[in-house]
């Protein structure tokens, strides 16, 4: 920005670039739409006045005249909405398995000109230099993408990733200006028991100024006070109301989450008043391309929301002035003088479908389509990280001989009994139960029957191999096997199937490809998604992956599974800060205890 011409075209002592004229102003400080023109210079809104007559003068020559404004280009909106351009305040880009660059042409037509996006998954993958990786392909984009900086790489020490990021090693990263804060901070129990690397990431982040950002889920009492007492202000951990309003109390920022997994809106509307919205913001989390591709980004969230009875301009608050006060962004999240010229119109605000997206006042998109190319980052993508042994995997389960034994139908034996991690759908949460083993010569069977699969997660980074083995209720297979690289936090290999040559077969096709998904059944590739970009994203378009993950999901769900995204569900079973039971590498935890336990109960 020159902010000289700014203020120049402020005054009216200079010309404004562009002047949007006849629009219905959504003003996020006060609540008020006014029927404004608005003046912008060098990317920047310069003025608001009230709307005036305006003369068919060539405005190229002599500019255009609003009060004491004069502009060289006269847009005229002809009564739409004017709304600053969306933000979403919590993201991992990973998740929508493209590439920076082509995450921001699937969300800029929705409206979304602002993404404070966690790196943590490909931080996980390549530490340091898959952060560095993301900051440098944000470049020249036409949206404003920022980053916090991942907090907990691992997450836990009950699981191995490619990468472990200490204090020493992300303190210098937290002056480079596209981070605005300290990414969620899993680790709450390092936190409440004061670990020596989690406070020092945490001071650091307060000495730069910055925000800390929090994910602490069903944390209460006193233990949410001690997360509290460390500074950190947010959660988009919430899943019911009670939990979000004794977390607003306490001064902490809500993320209410509506993603393609992760869906909290309905269970959180109550907590949504005239007392506390002004603490609460929309974020994705995790959102696939065929949501965006078919619902739409933020701009999705807010029509939920004002159907559910949200009035549209508080949703319109939520998704910009409360994300830019909370991480401190005084350029974006209003539209008023000195800041980006980042604005969306449309032409009914009980359900606002975005027509056209300016960013820093140039048209980026109309209609749902871009507007303008954009450019890829060119630099070198990160390597392909799949080392481990294809022949040292073995899905064998011994069962050790218990003393309660019966036998079934087959002449099998029955016995009792094994944790088994239960499935919630539309939920990164699980359960644990208890089911009973169907044992055949001294190993333990899945049994699709009783819809009790087998899943294993294998470590891809230290060549060793390290893996676990265990049972899964809800994938809902009745034959196959389905295997992914994207299995947060860590991103190992998991596996899940119905028998153990498919699973073979399946974590075979995910090596040769360098990650992504694949889909086996009677020891054949039905279909995969290839995903080399570090194992999580693609270099193709969002459409593209899109229409590979039609492929994908619809051959899971010819295996038997009823599951919507039954891979975004087969993601998270390894992320071991979310409760209930979980599987990663080192064992199957127990996220409540925080500790790994046996997959055999007494």
């Amino acid at each position: 920005m020159n902010l000289e011409s700014v203020i120049a075209a402020a005054s009216g002592r200079e010309k404004a670039d562009i002047l949007f004229i006849n629009g219905r102003v959504i003003n996020v400080f006060t609540g008020e739409i006014l029927e404004q023109s608005v003046a912008v210079k060098d990317g920047y809104i310069c003025g608001l006045t009230n709307s005036g007559s305006y003369s068919e003068c060539d405005s190229k020559i002599y500019g255009a005249v609003d009060d004491n404004y004069t502009a060289y280009k006269i847009v005229d909106l002809q009564g739409m909405y004017v709304a600053p351009g969306f933000i979403d305040a919590h993201v991992h880009i990973e998740s929508s398995m493209v590439t920076p660059a082509q995450f921001a042409r699937g969300i800029v037509p929705c409206g979304t000109t602002t993404v404070v996006a966690d790196p943590h998954e490909i931080a996980n993958v390549m530490g340091v230099e898959g952060i560095e990786y993301m900051i440098k392909s944000a470049h020249n984009q036409p949206m404003n993408i920022l980053f916090t900086l991942p907090s907990c790489v691992p997450a836990t020490n009950m699981e191995t990733s490619g990468a472990i990021l200490n204090a020493d090693k992300i303190t210098p990263l937290l002056g480079n200006d596209k981070i605005v804060a300290l990414a969620e901070m899993m680790n709450y129990p390092g936190v409440i028991f004061a670990d020596p690397d989690v406070i020092a990431k945490i001071e650091a982040a307060h000495k730069t100024r910055k925000s800390v950002d929090g994910h602490a889920p069903k944390v209460t009492g006193k233990n949410l006070n001690a997360y509290a007492s460390a500074g950190i202000y947010s959660d988009h951990e919430c899943t019911t109301s009670d939990e979000a309003l004794e977390k607003l109390r306490l001064g902490i920022h809500i993320m209410v989450r509506e993603g393609t997994c992760a869906k909290n809106l309905d269970d959180l509307f109550p907590a949504i008043n005239d007392n506390t919205w002004h603490q609460m913001m929309w974020c994705t989390d995790d959102r696939h391309p065929e949501d965006i591709l078919h619902e739409g980004h933020v701009d999705h969230i807010i029509r939920r929301a004002i159907k559910s009875g949200v009035s549209p301009v508080r949703a319109i608050q939520m998704a910009t002035i409360n994300a830019a006060r909370y991480f401190g962004l005084r350029d974006v999240g209003a539209v008023v003088p000195g800041r980006r010229a980042d604005i969306v119109l449309f032409k009914d605000i009980e359900n606002p479908v975005i027509e056209k997206v300016f960013v820093k006042g140039v048209l980026v998109a109309q209609d749902g389509i871009l507007n303008q190319e954009i450019g890829d980052f060119t630099g070198t993508a990160p390597p392909k990280i799949m080392n481990f042994d294809l022949s040292a995997v073995d899905f064998a389960i011994d069962y050790p001989i218990k003393k309660s034994l019966s036998y079934d139908h087959t002449n099998q034996i029955k016995t009792n009994t094994a944790r088994v991690i239960k499935v919630i759908p539309h939920q990164v949460l699980t359960e644990e139960i208890l089911m009973d083993v169907l044992k055949k010569d001294g190993y333990a069977l899945s049994d699709t029957n009783r819809d009790m699969l087998k899943i294993a997660v294998i470590e891809r980074y230290s060549g060793k191999t390290g893996m676990t083995k265990g049972f899964v209720n809800g994938l809902g297979l009745k034959r196959g096997a389905i295997a992914s690289t994207v299995a947060h936090d860590s991103h190992n290999v998991i596996v899940a199937g119905t028998d153990d040559s498919d699973m073979l077969c399946a974590v075979k096709a995910i090596k040769e490809m360098g990650g992504g998904f694949a889909v086996v059944c009677s020891g054949d590739v039905i279909a995969s998604l290839a995903l080399p970009v570090a194992g999580l994203m693609s270099e193709s378009s969002l459409k593209e992956v899109n229409t590979s993950m039609d492929r994908v999901t619809n051959a899971v769900k010819s295996l038997g599974s009823q599951l919507p995204d039954p891979f975004m569900i087969l993601g998270f079973l390894a992320l071991p800060v979310i409760p209930k039971l979980k599987i990663t590498d080192k064992g199957l935890v127990d996220v409540a205890k925080f500790q790994i336990v046996e997959l055999f109960s007494d």
